[in-house]
């Protein structure tokens, strides 16, 4: 395939699609969890980090963000495939027809919410 592009002489588009966590079996079945990772076991793919204190930023932002929704019905929730990390997980469970995800496509989600 990347033979057949090469050396045309015309612009070429090639689409790759890629699966996360491909070869890694705790993270093909979780393959959100393994975006940005703390220390974690190898064998078990199991985080060893002590649980925190206080509430995640993700935590608090996702809650304000229900809040915030459950009194104003123009609010709604988009990201770019992250939304365990950055809460909209949690908005889309409480807001399913408020939840939008537009892949890894960061551009296209500010051109979206216009």
């Amino acid at each position: 395939l990347l033979t057949n592009s090469i050396g045309g002489k015309q612009p070429v588009l090639l689409h790759i699609k890629t699966d996360k966590g491909k070869g890694y079996p705790p993270a093909e079945a979780a393959s959100d969890k393994y975006h940005g990772v703390p220390k974690f076991e190898v064998a078990t793919g199991k985080k060893l980090t002590a649980p925190a204190k206080t509430p995640s930023y993700t935590s608090v932002f996702a809650d304000s963000l229900i809040d915030l929704a459950a009194a104003d019905r123009s609010v709604v929730a988009i990201t770019a495939a992250m939304p365990g990390g950055t809460g909209v997980d949690k908005f889309g469970k409480r807001f399913p027809k408020r939840t939008f995800d537009v892949g890894i496509a960061e551009q296209h989600a500010v051109t979206f919410a216009a």
